[in-house]
């Protein structure tokens, strides 16, 4: 069964720091890149970062851009979003997605028309809150 479970979310003051771990299981991760996206209450969705599937190709969100740091581990099967200095207008549901079908994904695609309709594997999303 495909599968993808994120985790490491919480409450952090602003300013703070959090590092989430997206763990996929009945596939192999080596062929697919892998995005993070949030969205807010009353927001819409959010593409946050991207990582190539052999992690030579990352993109972020200018938003989050010097914040976070996305990262991938194959032999784990673990793709990681640090995300320091966070601000109260980090807060929302964080999602990791999986897609394969363009080695362009998170590069000239990142964020563009459709992108989230690039992706085959959605996990259920951590709560991140950031709040004093």
């Amino acid at each position: 069964q495909l599968q993808l479970v994120e985790s490491g979310g919480g409450l952090v003051q602003p300013g703070g720091s959090l590092r989430l771990s997206c763990v996929v299981s009945g596939f192999t991760l080596d062929y697919y890149a892998i995005g993070w996206f949030r969205q807010a209450p009353g927001k819409e969705r959010e593409g946050v970062s991207c990582i190539s599937s052999a992690g030579g190709s990352t993109n972020y969100a200018d938003s989050v851009k010097g914040r976070f740091t996305i990262s991938r581990d194959n032999a784990k099967n673990t793709v990681y979003l640090q995300m320091n200095s966070l601000k109260p207008e980090d807060t929302a549901i964080y999602y990791c997605a999986a897609g394969s079908r363009s080695r362009l994904l998170c590069i000239t695609i990142f964020n563009g028309p459709r992108y989230p309709d690039e992706y085959d594997y959605w996990g259920q999303g951590t709560q991140v809150t950031v709040s004093s």
